[in-house]
């Protein structure tokens, strides 16, 4: 059934009628319609528009389709262009002519706008839940590993000694930042279009405020043209995945270059690794190398729409259709690398010894040499040239700074004494810096404390 048919003299081409077509995909938000119609019809028979008796049987019959679909006895075919008209046309069938009263002071244009809100709103709370999920796996392997030690990079390079309790701190202020993101997003975008008409409103004294009351938003949109062409909302959604991808990447690049043989810091659980067809030693890094993978795809979702958008005049146009497949996609694709990347995380192995080894064999301990020296009174300038000695000097050796005897630094410079060993030792570098934010574990202690009411709350 063509909702809008009368106008026409002859069948829409089925070719035609397959590119038009959106029920293959907007059948996923199918409890939205509904919840929206019945909304609408709620206030057609308050405002006087329909009767109570017409009401009530729309509301039946809609409330059994919806009861149908999820049971499976009603399955969504793809006769019907959209999933509006398929709702509409089994509520006629099943009630006769009050359904025909369905869509009274609605179109389709304002209809789907609802939806896809409806919809978007939903699936930002499960994302949310998801990120949470990671945050609270992060935040138990921080309250287990402040006294980890491991090498911090820059350059990709050995830089400073750090905890893998700080190290996992960063990903969780970037989930964080991931959620209060998302947050914005279902604030800003929590007003109804319901009543937009299809640009400019209605003649039939529709109660807008009742509507948006009904479906839970803050209330309703002020301009019915934006209404019905806003996209706003989906292209900050898109934006704010695509960094979480990317977030989920740059922790998914670590992750695999940790467990490679030559860093050995992690070792991944069987159930998260795949083997090689013809190399039985190998165990793969599958989940994050696809999730770094997946990335793009997300990226490619924020792109399109955005392409999509961009040259498009008031108000609805046709090409707005193109917003829901790769968002629907994307919305899939986010979730299921963050559950998966979740079990990763949660199951993997963490090899300390080779941590901090490697951290010892790095020279991370260079600045607190030069440090050592500038608190006896050199010059730091000079200092940090007597430890690029001593760098040089240890790298022919092939030994780290803490394995010199006292006599190979003194014979670099004199101003070393015994006490040189504990303050170039791991735990002295670390533990000493304890301003909020740094991996001392007293700072860390606070950082896990506020993280502790942050997810509380």
């Amino acid at each position: 059934m063509k909702l809008w048919g009368g106008r026409f003299t002859k069948e829409t081409n089925q070719l035609v009628h397959n590119f038009n077509a959106s029920l293959s995909f907007d059948q996923k938000f199918f409890k939205q319609d509904i919840e929206g119609s019945i909304a609408h019809v709620t206030m057609l028979a308050k405002q006087g528009i329909i009767s109570e008796e017409e009401k009530d049987l729309i509301i039946s019959g809609l409330s059994g389709i919806m009861e149908d679909i999820i049971n499976g006895s009603l399955i969504i075919d793809e006769e019907h262009e959209d999933i509006h008209s398929f709702v509409e046309a089994h509520l006629i069938e099943r009630i006769g002519d009050p359904g025909k009263k369905l869509h009274t002071g609605r179109s389709r244009n304002d209809q789907v706008a609802l939806d896809m809100k409806l919809y978007i709103r939903d699936e930002i709370s499960e994302i949310d839940e998801l990120v949470k999920n990671l945050l609270i796996t992060l935040h138990r392997i921080m309250k287990e590993n402040t006294q980890t030690f491991m090498p911090g990079f820059t350059h990709l390079q050995k830089a400073q000694p750090v905890t893998l309790a700080h190290h996992f701190g960063a990903y969780f202020e970037m989930f964080k930042r991931d959620r209060s993101r998302l947050s914005d997003i279902s604030k800003r975008m929590n007003l109804s279009p319901l009543g937009s008409g299809a640009l400019a409103g209605t003649t039939y004294p529709l109660d807008r405020n009742l509507t948006a009351e009904l479906l839970g938003f803050d209330g309703p949109t002020l301009n019915s043209m934006d209404s019905v062409s806003d996209r706003d909302y989906l292209i900050e959604l898109l934006s704010a995945l695509s960094t979480i991808m990317m977030h989920l990447s740059r922790f998914s690049e670590e992750i695999i270059i940790w467990n490679s043989n030559e860093y050995r810091f992690v070792e991944l659980d069987d159930a998260y690794s795949t083997g090689s067809s013809i190399m039985p030693q190998k165990k793969n890094p599958d989940i994050a190398e696809l999730v770094r993978g997946k990335t793009g795809r997300v990226y490619g979702a924020l792109v399109s729409i955005l392409t999509t958008m961009k040259g498009l005049p008031l108000a609805y146009n046709k090409d707005m259709q193109e917003d829901k497949e790769l968002t629907f996609d994307a919305i899939d694709t986010v979730k299921g690398c963050l559950a998966l990347f979740n079990g990763m995380v949660a199951t993997m192995k963490f090899q300390k010894n080779y941590m901090e080894n490697s951290a010892k064999n790095g020279f991370t301990n260079a600045t607190d040499a030069a440090d050592y020296l500038v608190n006896k009174g050199v010059p730091f300038r000079d200092a940090h040239g007597i430890v690029g000695q001593l760098v040089l000097y240890c790298i022919e050796k092939d030994i780290a700074l803490e394995e010199m005897s006292l006599e190979e630094f003194k014979n670099i410079s004199p101003v070393f004494e015994q006490d040189i060993y504990d303050a170039i030792s791991m735990e002295t570098c670390v533990n000493k810096r304890n301003t909020i934010g740094a991996p001392g574990v007293e700072a860390m202690k606070q950082v896990i404390q506020i993280n502790e009411e942050y997810l509380k709350a």
